[in-house]
């Protein structure tokens, strides 16, 4: 049979870490506070996490040293680069006042009446500036390749696009450029 003891994890005495605290705990938040650019709240937060590996690892503390500073400074450094890194690896995080000055999303009903709208108008348009719409806009290609794929002059597409459009403000009523 294995001894129970074996399995129990080992923790410094907590009277210990007390003594930790009170005599490096104000040099190492300023440390902190220097590694996280004046973030006072992950500089505390690495500060109770540095001293949570001293909890958890009381060899640290029966080493012979005459100080823990280097070993919780080199704690809190290393915390610190982890945290910076995870961080960066994540997208930014928003904080609500981003989210109060951002725009609503438009209503999706409205969204959806104005796409039908718009495509009832283009049906009603002529053929050639139908085609010369679809490129341009909807499968959004340039002059030259609209040209190209309707197999007429790049002329006659800005002329097409022209008339087209011309032809939408006028079935399209409180759309233009003059709705807003």
């Amino acid at each position: 049979m294995t001894s129970s003891t074996s399995s129990i994890e080992q923790h410094t005495d907590e009277r210990a870490i007390a003594d930790l605290q009170r005599e490096h705990g104000k040099a190492l938040f300023g440390f902190l506070l220097g590694l996280t650019y004046g973030d006072r709240q992950r500089a505390e937060d690495l500060l109770q996490e540095t001293l949570v590996r001293a909890w958890q690892h009381p060899e640290a503390l029966a080493s012979d040293h005459d100080s823990m500073r280097p070993w919780l400074f080199t704690v809190g450094r290393r915390l610190a680069i982890d945290a910076g890194r995870a961080r960066r690896a994540r997208p930014h995080e928003v904080g609500d006042g981003v989210l109060e000055q951002s725009a609503l999303p438009d209503d999706h009903e409205e969204r959806s009446v104005t796409a039908l709208d718009v495509r009832r108008a283009v049906k009603a348009l002529r053929g050639e500036h139908r085609e010369v719409l679809t490129q341009v806009y909807f499968r959004g290609r340039s002059v030259a390749e609209a040209s190209e794929a309707l197999g007429i002059p790049a002329g006659t597409v800005k002329s097409r696009t022209y008339y087209a459009l011309r032809a939408l403000r006028k079935v399209l009523p409180g759309y233009g450029r003059d709705a807003a």
